[in-house]
């Protein structure tokens, strides 16, 4: 019996609890440790000789290996289960890390923060997996925005743990090997910390089968794709490939929608501070707006898992893509007027608001619309595809910017955000159905 289903099941809090050792501590030690070298990417590369543009292009490898991480890790999980993965992830990232304090070349340090981004795609994937087979519906999303939000927490002190090694050691190198430390403890914790399936079994697979293959092919119509089963050749997993094939209607629809939301955060990201530079304001003011923020962001992330399961996923989903598209649609239009300074606190305030909503509901939505008997190579294709968006994001600001002004890239943001909002209306509700905790 599904534990949610029990008359005796545990709450929600002391189920999340028991994630904690495997799933929760090993995400705050990964992103704290990932948060902490990110800014000091591009200064690394400076220091071998790269200029600007070859700095950013390196510290681009971080996405782009994440981006090329995510199909493979989906084909890992599915043979190798989540914790090896998870662990093979994590012996992987620290030669990375090895390799990036002693890069002699730009070439070794660009294969390097490459190499932690794809182990960090497959670390992200095998948590996803895990949390999706694992987790009772009841409490789905709370569960995942928590770690959402806990990806957020290592991210957001990361760098204040790197200034302060700067500070302590004066050599960027600090913080490498700070990012080494934090992944022998993310290691450790995976292989030798408590299992959370000895307290909580698996649901049983909902899949419905059937031998007329015609009959699960996914057409688009009304349906749950998380009842549906994984795509099998001769009783064996079909890959990754064909389960992408055999999930296309999901991925074309929902999926599009879910990669709208990506680029829409991706984007706030770079639009605050460059409107704060074209605005004029210093960089100290900058620093303190975006910091308000995020955060305002990083305080709503449970809100938004326990809007999702008491009323639906929509119900997170769809204020914060209206707040965040017609936040960036608004500021806009105050780039020159005279109170810029005050209007550009107030929107960055809304669109914290609106991002600290979504936090969350690309992973509920993920765990949602993937078959429940081996999600892995489904999300692998989920997670592609919402990379793909946030990594698109910037340079669509930035090409639109450079041909027009930044007051029409930041409109065109916000018009994908309400686009995205409209497609989150049509297709959550055929693809997903009403949960409520």
């Amino acid at each position: 019996m599904h534990v949610s289903d029990r008359p005796d099941s545990p709450a929600a809090r002391e189920v999340l609890w028991r994630f904690a050792p495997m799933i929760y501590g090993p995400t705050v030690l990964f992103a704290l440790g990932e948060g902490a070298i990110l800014p000091l990417i591009p200064v690394i590369a400076a220091q071998l000789g790269a200029d600007i543009a070859t700095a950013a292009l390196v510290a681009s490898a971080l996405v782009v290996g994440q981006l090329c991480g995510n199909i493979p890790a989906g084909w890992a999980v599915a043979r190798m289960g989540e914790r090896l993965t998870m662990t093979a992830a994590g012996i992987l990232s620290l030669g990375g890390v090895v390799a990036l304090a002693f890069a002699p070349s730009l070439g070794v340090l660009a294969a390097s923060v490459f190499l932690i981004g794809f182990c960090a795609a497959a670390f992200g994937l095998a948590r996803h997996s895990f949390m999706t087979t694992r987790v009772p519906l009841a409490f789905r999303a709370r569960a995942l925005s928590l770690l959402g939000g806990t990806f957020r927490l290592g991210m957001f002190v990361g760098p204040f743990v790197a200034a302060g090694l700067l500070a302590l050691f004066g050599d960027e190198h600090a913080a490498v090997w700070f990012f080494g430390v934090c992944l022998v403890a993310t290691i450790l914790l995976v292989l030798f910390g408590p299992d959370p399936e000895a307290a909580i079994a698996p649901p049983a697979p909902r899949a419905t089968r059937t031998d007329d293959p015609e009959a699960v092919e996914d057409t688009g119509e009304p349906i749950t794709a998380s009842l549906r089963a994984a795509p099998t050749v001769d009783g064996r997993r079909a890959g990754v490939f064909r389960t992408m094939r055999h999930f296309r209607g999901v991925l074309a629809r929902l999926g599009l929608a879910a990669a709208s939301l990506a680029a829409v955060r991706s984007a706030r990201q770079v639009v605050l501070p460059l409107w704060g530079v074209s605005i004029g304001l210093d960089a100290q003011t900058i620093a303190l707006v975006v910091g308000i923020s995020g955060a305002i962001d990083f305080a709503l992330f449970y809100a938004s898992g326990q809007v999702m399961d008491r009323f639906g996923r929509l119900w997170a989903a769809l204020p914060a893509m209206l707040l965040m598209g017609t936040g960036f649609i608004a500021l806009a239009f105050t780039h020159d007027t005279p109170q810029n300074a005050m209007w550009f606190a107030m929107f960055s305030a809304v669109l914290g608001v609106g991002n600290g909503l979504s936090s969350g509901i690309l992973l509920t939505l993920g765990a949602d619309v993937a078959p429940k008997d081996d999600p892995a190579p489904f999300l692998g294709s989920w997670r592609t595809l919402t990379d793909a968006g946030g990594a698109v994001a910037p340079l669509l600001v930035s090409a639109i910017a450079a041909v027009s002004t930044l007051s029409i890239a930041t409109g065109a943001i916000g018009a994908i955000g309400l686009l995205g909002a409209g497609a989150f209306v049509r297709w959550v509700p055929r693809f997903i159905p009403r949960v409520r905790g």
